[in-house]
């Protein structure tokens, strides 16, 4: 479905949710650029897909920074956001991620930092006044001394992955914020690849995958085979 310039593709979707992919630079809800936001786009899909008068419900249960792309699920009732929230509350929604780093790291590894978010500059830092973010990540391939990692997301603080990767002096490439040697137009490398979930009404156990974007520098990589 076409909004504007926008295309959404829809991955999944039935009376109570929908699975869609993000694009990359594109807020999830409305901020203060007044651009034109995800779940803004979402709404006006469904309103146009089933010719629904006044305002449609579409429950925004999980986000995604806005310069990285990825999937997502967003609740079609108040029922399912609900019951989607609390899985997402109980870290019972399983994310993955893929990322392009700036260096080597090993194998697979396992990162835990206390991560603090300050609101005002919309940055995270470790600090050991933070909370505890985990994650685990295994080392896909490395081309031009940029790394492919499959990243499991074990807790959902602010900008976790990118911090705990920088802090680490494996700054994901092209990230502007934590990536000292970003340069000016160059996308970050983060993309939101899988997400397993309960229905929030069947009950039944889902799991919808994405492929990594075709361009530089994923496409250094064999992301046939991630």
């Amino acid at each position: 479905m076409e909004d504007g310039n926008q295309m959404i593709n829809v991955v999944y979707e039935d009376n109570h949710i929908i699975v869609v992919e993000k694009p990359v630079n594109i807020p999830v809800q409305a901020d203060d650029s007044k651009d034109l936001d995800f779940l803004s786009m979402i709404k006006k899909y469904i309103k146009d897909k089933y010719n629904k008068p006044g305002n449609v419900y579409v429950g925004l249960v999980h986000r995604l920074d806005r310069p990285v792309g990825g999937i997502m699920v967003f609740a079609k009732t108040s029922k399912a956001a609900s019951r989607l929230s609390e899985q997402v509350r109980l870290n019972k929604i399983k994310k993955v991620y893929h990322a392009v780093i700036e260096g080597k790291p090993l194998k697979e590894g396992h990162l835990e930092d206390y991560l603090l978010k300050d609101s005002k500059t919309n940055t995270t830092k470790v600090n050991k006044n933070g909370k505890l973010s985990i994650l685990d990540y295994k080392l896909i391939s490395t081309v031009e001394n940029l790394s492919l990692v499959k990243v499991f997301l074990k807790t959902g603080r602010s900008h976790q992955i990118r911090v705990q990767f920088s802090s680490r002096n494996l700054p994901l490439y092209g990230d502007q914020r934590y990536n000292k040697n970003a340069k000016v137009g160059q996308q970050i490398a983060l993309y939101a690849t899988s997400l397993s979930f309960e229905h929030p009404t069947t009950k039944e156990n889902l799991t919808f995958e994405l492929d990594l974007p075709n361009k530089y520098p994923w496409n250094i990589h064999n992301i046939n085979n991630f």
